[in-house]
């Protein structure tokens, strides 16, 4: 249809050519309750209320990358510190574009696959918490190299004091320390120890902050235009961020939101049939995994991540390639955006209008099953008369009933709605043009149910 090549052509903008709008923190999210009241401040706002101005040189990039790289494929605590506080910073952009010069992923060679290995560290590590053992003192390998994560400095320093220093102490403290020793290394040690390469908890936790700093990295070089093809074809990263969403009940909540963000601003360019494609696969993502862990954030309780996942829908229907893996669960998205539409979010709102905006022009049977759920109607009368505080979600969702209208076997069910539509027609004057074209369906276009039981009035 007319309205979903525009779409398609300009995001979710519906009839508007202008771009999808990215999500984010501090700046990115558009949507809200004080969506147009932030916006009118931002602007009115002078620069010095932005906060500090970080300032990198445009050449570090360049003259660093390679350090970079290395420093994260070193898998040394000091080296992975400073190359991701170092690509944090490269990575940063504020509103008002005071850094006009962002480093682009593109410019940095292995750099992606690089923040994604220290993801995948992580993740070959994570356990949910109940699984999780308690801290206790390990001894295996403490004499071994260490990298800086957890106590490993500690205990290296613990065993440097014990052991005997030359000259000082007799020979009967040294046996006694042989002696010791050897009854360490008695049989069964295995049982008692973790093995080798683990990591205490103090050095799990530190992995999995070093995680949450890349996945904020990756989420930040989604927001550039010159990172989009890149990300959005790289199958590596995809399935690293769908696999975090997949597993939102146990994983790092931060985690989860960054990947949920770096997803929905790469949903434009994004082909699910990538997961099937002849690209090397790390984690064998397949396009129902993909669809069934947007699913499960889209039935979070949480506003930001079902916000999300509903814009992530959206998004991802514009493209008729994602359609074949996205009609199946058609049917759980309609009753889930239809309960978002109840919530007195108007975010969570207009995030579920705007997926439905982009789901009736799929298909004749998207708009029946949307006009056959219960209070799907209703609620989308409701925005419209309350109104919502942003004029574009109210006008989708005339958009939406206009939709449905067109189809003769929903006419029945919406002729219940006739007042409704009059009373809009003639009380708000923005949208009397969109209920004038719906009451001109009703009426005077019946469908041959509606025929039959005027024949039957009139004899």
């Amino acid at each position: 249809m007319q309205k979903r090549e525009q779409a398609k052509s300009g995001g979710m903008a519906g009839g508007a050519a202008a771009p999808a709008a990215k999500r984010g923190r501090p700046f990115g999210s558009t949507s809200g309750s004080s969506s147009a009241a932030g916006a009118s401040a931002d602007i009115a706002a002078p620069t010095t209320l932005l906060g500090p101005s970080l300032q990198v040189h445009s050449s570090f990039a360049d003259q660093n990358n390679k350090r970079i790289v290395l420093a994260l494929q070193s898998g040394l605590k000091s080296e992975l510190t400073w190359a991701l506080n170092t690509l944090t910073l490269l990575s940063f952009k504020e509103k008002d574009d005071i850094r006009k010069d962002s480093t682009p992923l593109a410019k940095i060679p292995g750099l992606l696959d690089a923040l994604l290995q220290v993801i995948d560290d992580w993740r070959d590590i994570a356990l949910p918490k109940e699984l999780r053992k308690t801290p206790r003192n390990r001894t295996l390998g403490i004499n071994s190299l260490v990298t800086g994560f957890g106590y490993a400095y500690e205990a290296l320093g613990s065993i440097n004091n014990t052991l005997p220093r030359s000259g000082v102490g007799s020979a009967a403290s040294v046996a006694e320390g042989q002696k010791h020793a050897a009854k360490v290394r008695s049989s069964e040690w295995w049982f008692d120890e973790d093995g080798l390469f683990n990591l205490d908890e103090e050095g799990r936790a530190e992995k999995q902050q070093c995680a949450v700093a890349a996945s904020n990295i990756i989420r930040n070089f989604s927001f550039m235009p010159d990172n989009e093809v890149i990300m959005a074809q790289h199958r590596h990263c995809l399935e690293t961020v769908f696999q975090c969403i997949e597993d939102h009940i146990t994983e790092d909540e931060e985690l989860v939101t960054n990947a949920l963000e770096t997803i929905v601003n790469l949903a434009p360019l994004l082909d699910l049939r990538i997961f099937s494609s002849s690209k090397p696969s790390y984690i064998k993502i397949t396009e129902k995994r993909a669809v069934e862990a947007i699913m499960g954030m889209l039935g979070s309780v949480y506003k930001a991540w079902h916000c999300a996942a509903a814009e992530l829908i959206g998004r991802l229907i514009i493209n008729p390639d994602n359609e074949p893996f996205l009609l199946p669960f058609v049917p759980q998205i309609h009753k889930r955006l239809v309960d978002l539409m109840s919530l007195q979010a108007f975010d969570a709102q207009a995030a579920a209008v705007g997926a439905l905006y982009n789901l009736v022009e799929v298909n004749v049977d998207c708009r029946l099953k949307l006009a056959n759920e219960r209070w799907a109607i209703d609620r989308l009368l409701k925005i419209i008369k309350t109104p919502h505080p942003v004029p574009e979600i109210c006008r989708k969702a005339a958009m939406i009933l206009e939709s449905l209208v067109s189809e003769p076997q929903n006419r029945v069910s919406l002729l219940a709605y006739e007042n409704a539509f009059a009373e809009i027609l003639f009380s708000d004057g923005r949208f009397s043009d969109t209920f004038a074209r719906i009451l001109y369906e009703l009426t005077s276009r019946p469908n041959n149910k509606m025929a039959a039981a005027r024949g039957v009035w009139g004899m």
